[in-house]
């Protein structure tokens, strides 16, 4: 089934049953499917309440909880859209700040899949569709949607005029639907992978940007000239920076001084400082200082830099501290690494337990953590084409590592539970989809 989506409710069950005979998506990116879609729907996209609209290879999903922190902390009702799942489907669609109920969300489901049977829209196409026909018939007071894959072809971009739309950080990702050779479009891949996410940029609508090179920031700036969008660069027009235990923020509108976020790693102050950044340079909600102070101790986001509470599966490593990581790619790797090395989490090594997405470069993404790893355990990603163990076992033979092969996380728990006199920090990460069964098997769903 599409994204391993299950739910113990029946009627949420059958219209997922019907969901996972569709495709993913991801390799049929384009508009014309959402369009008819959202036609048939009485275009809902049209009355949304205002939309901040976030794309990015990593840290699109923290960006979206900083914005809603803020917004909500403001005292707005915020619509949220998001993908993955962790544990439960119910968890993309967030109305009016809380996550969707089984009874709306099956309902929902069976009239977008029942208007679009003879369309051939994908799984996170009447997912989206479904998801804007409640953001426009509930009451809010603005909505956070995240791009899915890319940005110039993702459904999500048939968003008319968003409040503010930003990018967060950018690496290849994706390369097989994204780099696919195109007339007009750019032959450098990294400037591709630019392109293709500035494709959200929208007449009149601030873009908000992180720093890339020079290349990709001159890409970025010709889509925006060519639609008539406002580039506003990280550097330039706003930044952002750590100094003495705070954040210090800055735009042509002043300073403000911020608390470190409370999601783990420096690579976060650059994902609030673009969410600060977007509701800083729109002009149709008011957003005070007060709530941008709120945002970085407010926003949670799961299965990134996660110390897992006390629970069924951290018992069976009592004393150990277990990290939960949802990241995948190269960028996100160096972002971990770096992250790991700066605490004192490390100070020992790290035990990893991981499963990656056939698709997905294990050794890209495992390299900058090379020097803190001391041992790798693998596991399948049920419901999903993965690495086998062989993949994994060979990179740790090439590496000197110890490697060894379960198939649940639970044994390898029981595995690192054999050396009693190690107290290091177990290190979960590869894939956001075995980071919802690692959340599920220690009961802290996402909530």
């Amino acid at each position: 089934m599409a994204d391993h989506a299950v739910s113990d409710d029946p009627a949420v069950q059958k219209q997922l049953e019907r969901l996972g005979t569709l495709s993913p998506g991801r390799d049929l990116l384009g508009l014309e499917r959402i369009s008819e879609l959202m036609r048939r729907l009485g275009n809902p996209e049209r009355d949304l309440p205002p939309v901040f609209h976030v794309a990015g290879t990593n840290g699109k999903g923290s960006t979206c909880a900083y914005l809603r922190a803020a917004l909500e902390a403001e005292g707005y009702a915020v619509h949220v859209f998001t993908s993955p799942h962790l544990v439960r489907f119910n968890e993309r669609i967030r109305l009016a700040g809380t996550l969707i109920d089984d009874a709306t969300l099956a309902r929902a489901l069976e009239e977008t899949l029942d208007v679009g049977g003879d369309i051939g829209a994908s799984f996170f196409e009447v997912t989206q569709a479904a998801a804007f026909k409640l953001f426009a018939t509930v009451p809010a007071g603005a909505c956070v949607i995240e791009v899915g894959v890319g940005g110039r072809l993702d459904s999500t971009n048939i968003l008319p005029g968003p409040a503010a739309c930003g990018i967060a950080s950018l690496a290849i990702d994706h390369e097989a639907f994204l780099l696919i050779p195109e007339d007009g479009t750019p032959t450098d891949p990294l400037s591709r992978i630019a392109f293709e996410k500035a494709g959200i940029a929208k007449h009149g609508s601030p873009l908000l940007t992180q720093r890339y090179s020079t290349a990709m920031t001159a890409t970025i700036a010709q889509v925006c000239e060519r639609v008539g969008a406002i580039h506003l660069p990280r550097g330039e027009a706003w930044d952002i920076v750590e100094y003495q235990e705070q954040l210090h923020y800055r735009d042509a509108h002043g300073r403000i001084d911020l608390p470190l976020p409370r999601l783990a790693g420096k690579h976060q102050a650059g994902n609030l400082g673009l969410a600060i950044a977007m509701l800083r340079h729109q002009s149709i909600l008011p957003v005070s200082e007060a709530a941008l102070r709120a945002a970085p101790l407010w926003a949670q986001w799961p299965a990134r830099m996660q110390r897992l509470d006390p629970g069924p599966l951290t018992d069976l490593l009592p004393g150990r501290t277990v990290i939960l990581d949802g990241g995948h790619n190269p960028d996100a790797g160096q972002a971990l690494a770096a992250t790991l090395t700066d605490s004192d989490l490390a100070r020992d090594g790290i035990d990893l337990v991981t499963g990656m997405l056939a698709n997905k470069d294990i050794a890209g993404f495992l390299t900058p953590l090379r020097p803190l790893l001391r041992s790798i355990r693998s596991l399948p990603v049920p419901g999903h084409e993965h690495h086998g163990h062989e993949v994994f076992a060979a990179l740790a033979a090439q590496w000197g590592l110890p490697h060894s092969a379960f198939d649940t996380v639970q044994q390898a728990f029981a595995d690192i539970a054999k050396d009693a006199t190690s107290d290091r920090t177990v290190l979960i990460a590869g894939t956001l989809y075995l980071a919802g069964q690692v959340l599920m098997a220690n009961g802290q769903p996402p909530v």
